[in-house]
């Protein structure tokens, strides 16, 4: 039976030092991660699928690696609130947990629309990142007749009131919010055009990176005109 040891060792032995600098440049801790791959982390979430307590376990490590398993291996259904808070508070200085495992899982419980909003209007970067990711996979994955559209034109409308004043990574995924509501959301599409006319470029600072910021207005039309606008996706997990 495997245990939060083995399975740390198991990821210690995956580790390669070339993903380890490549996750720092991203921003990650270099002494939080052993710098495994996402193929290998599947790998091993496979032979624990289901093991809710130990995916729990891992998250409780603080190890990037062993988090980022988590988020693929617990069911965010069968969390508490208390968990899932407890998850998103200490996805501090961990870019690549905030805007996925944490989302993931809040996604998946009966309260995500609740806690998307709350963390939205925290003053701390890794919990509002969160709750904008969060509020993606609704736009994303749920049918439009399940979501709140005046609630989403009011995200948008904050999106432009405070995006400027906002933190890096908070200000990227209010970025990426407007994209998806643009994307999946079919009633809303003209207001999420009209919001990423009006961001226009959004400067984020990418660190020592390749990475390059989406241009709001440029995806949303890229998807309109391939005719796939409001195809909804099955899931948020990668």
């Amino acid at each position: 039976m495997a245990t939060v040891e083995s399975i740390m060792d198991e990821l210690k032995a995956k580790g390669s030092e070339q993903y380890r600098k490549t996750y720092i440049r991203h921003g990650l801790p270099g002494d939080r991660l052993f710098g495994v791959s996402n193929a290998d982390l599947k790998v091993i979430a496979k032979s624990i699928k289901g093991q809710q307590e130990l995916a729990m376990g891992l998250y409780a490590t603080g190890n990037v690696d062993a988090m980022y398993l988590a988020g693929i291996v617990a069911d965010g259904a069968k969390m508490t609130r208390d968990q899932l808070q407890s998850w998103a508070e200490g996805a501090a200085g961990m870019p690549m947990i905030f805007d996925y495992p944490v989302p993931w899982v809040a996604l998946e419980n009966p309260e995500a629309s609740i806690l998307a909003l709350e963390w939205i209007g925290s003053k701390k970067e890794h919990i509002a990142a969160a709750g904008w990711r969060t509020y993606i996979g609704l736009v994303t994955t749920r049918p439009d007749s399940e979501l709140d559209l005046a609630e989403i034109e009011t995200l948008l409308q904050k999106v432009v009131n405070e995006i400027d004043s906002a933190e890096n990574r908070a200000k990227q995924a209010m970025n990426s919010f407007v994209i998806s509501v643009g994307m999946y959301v079919k009633p809303l599409l003209d207001k999420a055009k009209a919001t990423a006319q009006t961001l226009g470029v959004v400067s984020i600072d990418v660190g020592d990176t390749a990475c390059k910021i989406p241009i709001a207005t440029e995806y949303i039309e890229k998807t309109e005109a391939s005719g796939k606008q409001g195809q909804k996706r099955k899931t948020i997990r990668c």
